[in-house]
């Protein structure tokens, strides 16, 4: 039920976290009946004030946040995951490519279209330039696609990210800010590789424990991004609303180009018809999570740097729903390749 109905669940929790001030008071009025006028509330569910600066932030780490999702990811992963990318390497390799080279193009051309301010920039680079996002793998399955082909592309996006994304954001924004591309490769590889890849292997250790850790793992994963995306919001209550309709139009031409080229290149790389359809939804999703932790590191004075990201995250969910459903109702052929039905 989280899973499938993850757009409402994103509407819901980020709506009570852009309001919290206002329920708070009206749940909490004062001794004569008025409501406390107050900027914060008592209480917050999503952020707590920093003593250094007066300032609120997250209650919970957000590296930890994404770590545990990363985790939770790793765990979902098949057994022969990485043999299945193995086998299929020419196929992946190729898929990752479009998504790393059309999705950080794209953004670059789009923030520099519309002009945005280096913020607003900022945001909109780094939701081109992060790995895709394990949604991609179940609107894959809802559009009758190559499950296998979409988790062998999520996969290896996540592996090559220390890599790929420090190159791809100084290469992007080389004129807008500096880059410690070490640091965010250590980032990358603490908050991200290393919890896939420790998820997937205490799987394979042990059958019982891989039985546990799979049942909790959807949740988990899940219930991880909707806090993420709320606590972007809740950082931002007082500038969503003035947040440039360049922004919104900027992401979602980024989201539909996105499909774009993933068709195009499926189309180049000679994909089958389930492998196409894996490969527009992959390269059009992207890992809001993992944005979101680059966005409030590295650019923490500035914390409308993560609007974006989160802005993505209900645009794609809601494109990729529709395209998905759309893919649903067109015939997939007789295609008899390995996997093209799992």
């Amino acid at each position: 039920m989280l899973q499938r109905h993850l757009l409402f669940w994103l509407l819901l929790s980020s709506t009570v976290a852009w309001i919290w001030p206002a329920l708070s008071d009206a749940v909490h009025p004062s001794a004569s009946g008025a409501h406390v006028e107050s900027a914060q509330p008592q209480f917050d569910p999503f952020l707590v004030p920093s003593p250094k600066t007066g300032s609120s932030r997250p209650r919970f780490s957000i590296g930890l946040v994404v770590a545990v999702t990363m985790f939770s990811i790793g765990t979902l992963l098949p057994r022969d995951e990485v043999a299945q990318v193995l086998r299929r390497w020419p196929k992946v390799l190729g898929g990752t490519l479009v998504q790393y080279t059309a999705m950080p193009l794209l953004a670059v051309a789009l923030a520099t279209f519309f002009r945005l301010p280096r913020d607003l920039f900022i945001g909109v680079v780094l939701v081109g330039c992060v790995p895709g996002a394990m949604a991609s793998n179940v609107l894959t399955m809802a559009a009758r696609g190559n499950v296998s082909y979409s988790v062998s592309l999520t996969t290896a996006a996540t592996l090559v990210s220390p890599l790929v994304v420090p190159l791809a954001l100084r290469l992007a924004l080389r004129t807008q800010t500096s880059i410690d591309s070490l640091a965010i490769s250590v980032q990358l590889l603490r908050e991200v590789v290393g919890p896939v890849i420790a998820g997937h292997l205490l799987c394979r250790c042990s059958e019982g424990m891989a039985a546990v850790l799979r049942r909790a793992a959807g949740p988990v994963a899940n219930l991880a991004i909707l806090w993420i995306i709320a606590t972007v919001v809740a950082l931002n209550r007082d500038r969503l609303e003035q947040t440039p309709v360049a922004v919104l139009a900027a992401l979602l031409f980024l989201n539909l180009g996105g499909y774009l080229a993933g068709h195009a290149g499926a189309n180049l790389l000679g994909l089958p018809r389930r492998m196409r359809r894996a490969l527009t939804l992959e390269v059009g999703m992207q890992n809001a999570g993992v944005g979101t932790a680059l966005a409030l590191k590295w650019f923490e004075d500035q914390p409308t740097s993560a609007i974006p990201t989160a802005v993505y995250t209900f645009g794609c969910m809601l494109t990729g729903t529709i395209l998905a459903h759309w893919f649903a109702r067109r015939p997939v052929g007789d295609e008899t390749e390995a996997g093209s039905h799992s």
